[in-house]
């Protein structure tokens, strides 16, 4: 260990960032890093724990606890701090081939893990991560490392999101030609289109893409598996494929007035905004006006409700802001978390907290507060006689732990889930009307989609919908495997890159 008073002579300290009434003006990245200074401080703050969970990527009675892809964190916490960043590069490489895309998005279950969390602020993890990386291309370190041996073998992979980018690197450094088949126009899937720019810009998508290019592997866009390239030629063609299509299907909310116009997934919004700013070829450091948002699917002067919480429902805020809508809410049905764990979501568990992320912050220094009303369930939409949305109707809900033998939320009986069941009920009184020209529904995804390969190949599927995959990741398909969302469901980003290098290392050995 470096510094074996580094967690008591310094504090945690977080980049600064950007103002939020600069950083709505536009679609620049909102983060930067501390100098080289701080950052050796912060990973002085790492304690060489005894037995560190930082790194463990463990579910602990169903909740994550440490880093899926088991970076080796206080290995490279100790390079920052000892100014050996080329080392600390090289490890942090060594667990993940896209520490970038995580250093920026990933909500961090290592920080929730960290053993110093326990009884101070955790060590600022995340922010060293990408630190180390962006610092790699900086410098000239991070090169095209094509294989020097080929094995012959030809792999495809179907979706270029973070499982199938992950996938096809890896089978790629084992020396297969790999072949990466994607529906959009252009490669990244979710980290491309799912993810603001502001987020993630989308020149660092762009950058690993083509380093991954010029290692050797071929990227296929505008061609959808299924439709575009038939099922049976792409199993003839290649010696194993590997589907990497994520949970795009969507969960809905049938409620009356659904059918109204202003009703968007929030992927579509999401995506439509993304396509239209790298199709203008504009700067993402000038402030998009009206006129470059004049379809339905916009939040130019309208009064905005986002449905759902999470990093999706944060994305919508933030693209919305940016876009000049009037006003803005964000339903959540689950009542606000408190400041601190509860007695049953202990450390090394994420915490189940409240937190305002950077799009709570900046609706917040805009309209005066945060934008989010929790317990509210929503009941009616509400349109004009022209079709066209005009509010949604919604009531406050009561949550209570349910006792035995009631029905759950589903409404099944369980009688041995009696101190853990959660009973919702309406509470008298509390309908409201909200007016919204847009909602956007950002509620998860409700597992892949049932066309393309899963059905000509007649794959079978879990009972959650998603795809059946034995301990070796292949379908019930003969040469056939699955990696990401699509068969683990809606997850993170960095669950995507565990599975996507399982894969590939599944595939490598059947193969060979």
């Amino acid at each position: 260990m470096g510094k074996a008073t580094g967690f008591m002579d310094y504090s945690r300290t977080l980049p600064v960032l950007r103002a939020a009434v600069e950083r709505v003006r536009d679609w620049s990245e909102f983060h930067g890093h501390h100098d080289e200074a701080t950052l050796r401080e912060q990973g002085s703050r790492c304690m060489d724990c005894g037995v560190p969970f930082c790194h463990t990527g463990t579910l602990i009675n169903g909740a994550a606890s440490g880093c899926p892809i088991n970076n080796l964190i206080p290995e490279w916490n100790h390079l920052v701090y000892t100014g050996n960043w080329r080392a600390a590069l090289d490890v942090l490489h060594k667990t993940n081939n896209f520490p970038e895309f995580t250093g920026r998005v990933c909500p961090a279950p290592c920080e929730g893990s960290c053993v110093l969390g326990i009884g101070d602020e955790p060590v600022t993890i995340k922010s060293i991560e990408c630190a180390i990386v962006d610092r790699g291309f900086e410098e000239g370190w991070i090169v095209p490392e094509p294989p020097l041996v080929r094995t012959g073998k030809r792999v495809a992979i179907v979706g270029s999101g973070p499982a199938g980018l992950a996938c096809a690197d890896q089978l790629n450094k084992s020396g297969h030609w790999v072949t990466v088949f994607e529906k959009a126009d252009r490669i990244g899937g979710l980290l491309l289109y799912g993810i603001p720019n502001m987020k993630l810009d989308k020149s660092i998508v762009q950058r690993r893409v083509t380093l991954l290019a010029a290692e050797g592997i071929e990227f296929v866009t505008n061609t959808e598996v299924g439709k575009d390239y038939e099922t049976s030629k792409l199993v003839h063609d290649f010696d194993a494929v590997v589907l990497c299509g994520g949970a795009a299907k969507p969960r809905d909310l049938l409620i009356p007035g659904r059918e109204l116009k202003g009703i968007h997934f929030a992927m579509d919004f999401l995506t439509a905004n993304t396509k239209r700013l790298l199709d203008s070829h504009d700067s993402v450091s000038e402030f998009s006006s009206a006129h470059r948002f004049g379809t339905d699917l916009s939040a130019t002067g309208k009064d905005v409700i986002v449905i759902g919480g999470g990093d999706t429902g944060t994305d919508c805020i933030a693209t919305a802001l940016r876009q000049g809508c009037r006003s803005l809410v964000q339903f959540e049905i689950m009542p606000q978390p408190g400041p601190v764990r509860t007695f049953d979501n202990p450390w090394p568990q994420w915490p189940k907290v409240h937190r305002v992320d950077y799009g709570q912050e900046e609706a917040a220094e805009i309209f005066g507060a945060d934008p989010r009303a929790y317990s509210i369930r929503s009941e009616v939409f509400i349109g004009n006689d022209a079709g066209e949305l005009m509010g949604v109707q919604t009531i406050t809900v009561e949550w209570q732990k349910g006792i035995s033998g009631s029905s759950g939320l589903n409404g099944a009986v369980n009688s041995s889930a009696a101190n853990t069941a959660l009973t919702i009920a309406p509470v008298p009184n509390s309908e409201h009307t909200w007016p919204a020209q847009l909602v956007l529904l950002a509620m998860g995804f409700a597992g892949p989609s049932l066309s393309g390969p899963i059905a000509d190949l007649h794959l079978s599927l879990t009972t959650r919908g998603t795809l059946a995959v034995n301990e070796n990741k292949m379908t019930t398909h003969p040469g056939i495997f699955a990696a990401g969302d699509i068969e683990r469901g809606q997850s993170l980003v960095v669950w995507a890159i565990f599975d996507g290098r399982h894969a590939a290392v599944c595939v490598d050995q059947h193969l060979r």
